[in-house]
């Protein structure tokens, strides 16, 4: 599994709420995603995106289309996006 985690730095005027369904179900029907995660650094001026995918050629595939639809959320929640960083996922546990 691969991921693609974004940094944003947010401000007073940043959206806080969850993000707009049609944006995450736009991440969702990109080929190779496995899921989404945004996080909001409550009580700082950072926030994060994580998109989980299949493959590293999904998550390479994706990269145009992703990049559109960061720029649009970011620009309607008013964020400024500060890095966009790929990684190959080593280990995963998630507990019920």
């Amino acid at each position: 599994m691969f991921a693609r985690i974004s940094t944003y730095k947010t401000g007073p005027d940043t959206r806080r709420d969850n993000p707009a369904d049609d944006v995450v179900n736009s991440v969702l029907q990109l080929p190779g995603c496995k899921g989404v995660y945004y996080l909001d650094g409550k009580g700082t001026d950072n926030a994060l995106s994580i998109t989980l995918w299949d493959t590293e050629e999904s998550m390479v595939a994706s990269r145009q289309a992703a990049s559109r639809i960061r720029e649009e959320s970011s620009q309607a929640d008013r964020t400024q996006i500060v890095s966009v960083e790929e990684f190959e996922v080593t280990a995963s546990s998630l507990k019920d």
